[in-house]
């Protein structure tokens, strides 16, 4: 490659890099952001279509089931609602600012099978109807035989309501399509040619087959000849209300198959201000905390890497704004995690330059070394995250909701961590070394290895000789911890188990022991109430429609009991959303392993599973000695320590499968050690940049967002230990069995990797 060309790269880099973030800075100033309801508050409810014996319930009936509801919420006079299919059969609503979510409920809920009847005779003691025919009753209790329907809510265009021009009451107008029209002129053509008074001579309008009226064709219609001009009124003894109601499904039309409400959740815009504002002092405190460090470690390149993680920052949130996500709880928490997780590959870079800085013998300029640096780290970044991106899949896959939001956002959160680092750190990092600081290598941060390094190379410990006793170690601890799931048992959410959950602000702290004995009195001794909040209480129960009791308990013990958020799940649904937690941890192992096989070899990818499903159990078991709720968001925070849990035991390997072919007479054992010491500055450095961001999560956060931070916490502690004290040495027990591990593939001649530790000096350098 000729010099102008080899200058060409870094150039285009820059250009990129600065395209992009202007992009972005464009798109955060001129788009605003779509919240979703656990943010600004409001319902959401999810419905699920049953067969009928006039349809199936598949995807294109479902399909037309949702424009009905759309219709009828438009009616509602919700501002911004949003429907959409999910699967086959579900229809997700959603309410902004619907607090109270009863009415809704009762109106988008119902079947409204609207039919046009005519009235056969007065139903007869003893008689039976025809085939063909059936007996409804009116309001009043008359029985009246039916003939087939002559016109169905279909053939309906619009409906209203109003007051009755010539007397009390109020009165339904329907207007009719053409097809509609014709119809409803033959129906009331053929019931006119009954005398007036004669049951015959009334027309029955029946919905979802009640009758909500059978009046009588006026005596001025014609006999066949019937009400002409497409439209007719419907009087009765209807309130205000229920003529609203009546003429509000009249024109939303009828559902092709019943609908049955399987979830709701109702969340307060308070609780949604405070989850807003946790999140963004978290993430505020918690960049900053990793820039402090950055900056302190690796001097003017943490400098670097700092600007990097803001524009990576302005990067993910232009791209969830661009592809017009809404941004959820957990989507919000998502990115605020990924600012931490993006410090991983920028530390694996620097910390492979450093290597190549310090392993060599000549002069090697320090933007050369920066250049290898990035070609030494590539394949260990792209494994890493590959592996999240399988579990983001899954999230995207198997979750539904907000769960499926955040892994929409996890995703953008990897690819613009890659992006940041191989474009716009390298791109940053290849302006900054030019000129004066080509001549100051120190200045940089990168001329170093760390204190901790130089002292654990010195000694150069033989960590893996006597592999057994780290695992009979870590077995111990996966035992003492994961015996609480059968001491203390698991508290599963109601995502898993179905019931109602109910969140109420107390206005100042509480005996839960109190509210959970006026509770049992009220009737729900069954009921599992919890401190949410330093001033809030939740109760989880059984599924029950009448929540006034529990309220009025709650507020009888704590003196105030404002609710902030109400979810309820039917039993099928939480029996399905638990076996696909299920299947998506079960997926995510198996995907992991299937990678890890492809990628190294079958010892290391087994030995990397056995260690990320003892991290799945550590967390299991502490949350159940901790009686914290298993729910949605801990299954987004449980795939996710899986994805960080891999991350982890990828760059050792991998550094594991570049030193064997570097070191070919070295045992296994003796490798693993110097891959593990070698990536320990990593491993340090990348956990306390994840730990400032998830501490300041679980320090301002409250409920499901504090939960879903120490849930992650736990994963950050088991999955870096895992992987020297379990991954590691599982490695070297299975290579002893089966020799060959590590040894699928070579990678270019570092001279630092080769060289002992005995022969460099203090600072790394070789002598």
């Amino acid at each position: 490659m000729s010099r102008p060309q080899a200058r060409r790269g870094p150039v285009v880099r820059v250009f990129v890099a600065l395209a992009v973030l202007a992009a972005s800075v464009y798109l955060i100033l001129t788009t605003a952001p779509r919240l979703g309801l656990d943010l600004r508050g409001g319902t959401q409810i999810v419905l699920q279509a049953k067969d009928s014996p006039q349809a199936k319930a598949d995807a294109p009936t479902t399909d037309r089931a949702l424009e009905v509801l759309r219709r009828r919420v438009d009616q509602l006079g919700v501002a911004e609602p949003t429907l959409a299919r999910s699967g086959e059969n579900r229809i997700i609503i959603e309410l902004p600012g619907v607090q109270d979510p009863r009415q809704a409920v009762e109106v988008i809920g119902r079947t409204a099978q609207l039919t046009f009847h005519p009235v056969i005779s007065a139903q007869q003691p003893g008689v039976q109807p025809k085939p063909g025919q059936k007996v409804l009753a009116t309001a009043e209790g008359e029985q009246l035989v039916l003939g087939p329907a002559a016109l169905t809510g279909e053939g309906v265009s619009d409906a209203n309501s109003g007051p009755a021009p010539d007397g009390p009451g109020y009165i339904v107008s329907i207007n009719f399509q053409s097809a509609g029209g014709a119809a409803w002129g033959k129906l009331t053509g053929q019931a006119a040619c009954a005398p007036v008074g004669s049951p015959v001579r009334r027309v029955a309008i029946a919905l979802d087959d009640k009758i909500i009226s059978a009046p009588e064709v006026n005596p001025q219609v014609g006999c066949n000849v019937g009400i002409l001009g497409g439209s007719t009124q419907i009087t009765g003894k209807f309130t205000n209300q229920q003529a609203g109601e009546l003429a509000l499904l009249i024109k939303g039309g009828a559902l092709p198959v019943p609908v049955e409400v399987v979830e709701q959740r109702t969340v307060g815009p308070t609780l949604g201000a405070d989850a807003i504002r946790a999140s963004l002092e978290a993430g505020i405190i918690g960049l900053a905390l990793t820039a402090l460090f950055l900056i302190v470690v690796y001097r003017l390149a943490g400098l670097i890497s700092v600007i990097a993680l803001i524009g990576y920052s302005a990067m993910s949130y232009a791209m969830l704004l661009f592809i017009g996500a809404t941004l959820t709880l957990p989507g919000l928490a998502g990115l605020v995690l990924a600012i931490g997780m993006a410090v991983d590959s920028t530390v694996l870079v620097f910390e492979r330059t450093r290597e190549e800085f310090l392993g060599t013998r000549s002069n090697q300029p320090l933007p050369k070394a920066i250049d290898r640096g990035f070609g030494n780290a590539l394949s260990a970044i792209v494994d890493s995250n590959i592996t999240t991106l399988l579990a983001a899949g899954l999230l995207f896959w198997l979750a539904t909701g907000p769960v499926k939001g955040f892994g929409v956002t996890l995703t953008i959160g990897v690819l613009g961590a890659m992006f940041a680092t191989l474009v716009l750190t390298r791109a940053l990092l290849f302006l900054a070394v030019r000129g004066p600081l080509a001549k100051h290598p120190k200045l940089t941060g990168l001329a170093h290895h760390g204190v901790v390094r130089r002292k654990l190379e010195a000694r150069d410990p033989k960590l893996y000789d006597k592999a057994g006793r780290w695992l009979i170690g870590s077995a111990i601890v996966l035992v003492l911890l994961f015996a609480g799931v059968f001491v203390r048992g698991l508290n599963l959410g109601v995502e898993f188990t179905g019931g109602r959950v109910l969140e109420y602000s107390t206005g100042a702290a509480v005996d839960v022991e109190k509210v959970r004995s006026a509770v049992s009195d009220a009737g729900f001794p069954r009921a599992i109430v919890q401190a949410s909040n330093q001033d809030a209480v939740t109760v989880r129960t059984e599924p029950t429609e009448n929540t006034g009791p529990i309220r009025d308990a709650v507020a009888k013990a704590a003196g105030k009991a404002e609710q902030i958020r109400d979810e309820k799940i039917g039993p099928s649904l939480g029996a399905e959303l638990r076996n696909n937690a299920l299947i998506a941890l079960l997926l995510a192992v198996l995907a992991q392993l299937a990678y890890l096989a492809f990628r190294f070899d079958w010892r290391l990818g087994v030995a990397t599973v056995l260690a990320l499903s003892a991290d799945v159990l550590i967390v299991l078991g502490t949350f159940a000695w901790m009686d914290k709720t298993l729910d949605a968001v801990f299954l987004a925070a449980m795939l996710t320590v899986i994805g960080y849990s891999v991350n982890d035991s990828v760059v050792v390997f991998d550094r594991v499968r570049e030193l064997r072919g570097l070191r070919p007479k070295e045992t296994f054992a003796r490798v693993s050690s110097a891959a593990v010491l070698q990536t320990l500055p990593r491993t340090v450095n990348t956990g306390i940049g994840v730990l400032f961001v998830l501490g300041a999560l679980l320090a301002l956060g409250g409920g499901s967002l504090a939960d879903f931070a120490l849930a992650m916490l736990l994963g950050l502690v088991a999955g870096t230990a895992s992987t020297i004290v379990t991954a590691a040495p599982i490695a070297v027990l299975l290579d002893k069995r089966w020799p060959g591990a590590g040894k699928s593939r070579t990678k270019k001649k570092s001279h630092y990797s080769t060289t002992p530790a005995h022969k460099r000096d203090r600072t790394g350098a070789v002598v």
